[in-house]
């Protein structure tokens, strides 16, 4: 979604007025006892109130699609009944009731909290369309108006996580009320662990924005991306942990990638709703996941300003 266009005669005037010389116009100067001619605040304030309007307009658009978030979601649900079944033949065949510390139940109820989390971090769109502006020199809106590209993009993909949230609230209340017998002995009771699993989603949200968007900003040296948006999304399904537990892969492999930031996308908020991470391990792992937000925005931000550097706004 590309920003509305800026009408000029919406500008504020200057206080000091302005005068054709030539069918030009220029400033006229201030008069004795007006004062000097105010500029526009651009301090926080103006910001904030900016983006948190940008926010409710995209918010209300989002919202107009609400019955399609509905179906989209209820269809979605539908494979979950072959992966319930998976997983009940493996457990059967294994002939043990607990796999890598995860019994049947606890990895039920992990594949359904990852939707959760997946609901927080996951950026549909987000990389492809970032590198479509650059590429059809669309990008050129948000150089030319008062507005920050990441920052728009941030307003506006907060109002869409609010918008697909409320959205499909119904449908996830129904599909965990079908599938209740999985939670009986795993939902949290402890105000702490709630605590630390909001505060995992939060910054899900922000590793997962400022990752793709950072995978969008590549569109600046490549004129096309999408087999790296391919071959990233990919890996991320498995690295993340949607497909299963990374306790379920070997030790070294599964050390190694509760190290990168792409746990935090599915498996570590799920793992904390399960309590199976408590303690120092739980504060390490959401320092751990703090720095990989501060990481990809430091990252998102030099990629742009770089890429800007190299820009030419060739094309509409």
């Amino acid at each position: 979604m590309t920003p509305p266009e800026l009408d000029a005669a919406s500008l504020p005037a200057s206080r000091g007025g302005s005068r054709s010389v030539g069918g030009v116009e220029s400033p006229e100067p201030d008069l004795p006892g007006r004062g000097p001619t105010k500029t526009p605040d651009r301090g926080l304030g103006v910001m904030l109130r900016k983006y948190a309007m940008i926010y409710r307009v995209s918010l209300a658009e989002r919202m107009t699609y609400r019955a399609d978030f509905l179906i989209t979601t209820l269809f979605r649900f539908l494979p979950t009944l072959t992966t319930i079944l998976l997983w009940n033949a493996i457990y059967a065949g294994a002939g043990s009731q607990t796999l890598a510390g995860f019994s049947y139940e606890q990895t039920i109820c992990y594949l359904l909290i990852v939707n959760i989390s997946r609901m927080f971090s996951s950026m549909p769109g987000l990389a492809g369309g970032i590198a479509r502006e650059v590429r059809d020199g669309t990008l050129k809106k948000y150089l030319i108006q008062p507005l920050d590209l990441i920052g728009y993009l941030l307003s506006y993909r907060m109002a869409h996580k609010t918008a697909y949230i409320i959205g499909t609230a119904l449908p996830y209340a129904l599909l965990f009320g079908v599938c209740y017998r999985f939670f009986i002995g795993n939902v949290p009771t402890e105000p702490g662990i709630w605590a630390a699993y909001v505060a995992s989603l939060l910054m899900a949200f922000l590793i997962g924005f400022f990752f793709e968007a950072s995978v969008g900003m590549v569109g600046f040296w490549f004129l096309e991306i999408t087999s790296i948006l391919w071959v990233v999304m990919t890996l991320n399904f498995f690295i993340s942990g949607q497909m299963l537990p990374l306790d379920f892969l070997p030790p070294f492999w599964a050390g190694l990638l509760k190290l990168l930031p792409f746990q935090y996308m599915a498996y570590f908020p799920a793992v904390i709703f399960l309590r199976k991470v408590q303690g120092a391990e739980l504060l390490w792992g959401l320092a751990l996941e703090l720095f990989w937000v501060v990481f990809f925005v430091a990252l998102c931000r030099w990629l742009y300003r770089s890429g800007l550097k190299r820009y030419g706004a060739y094309g509409g």
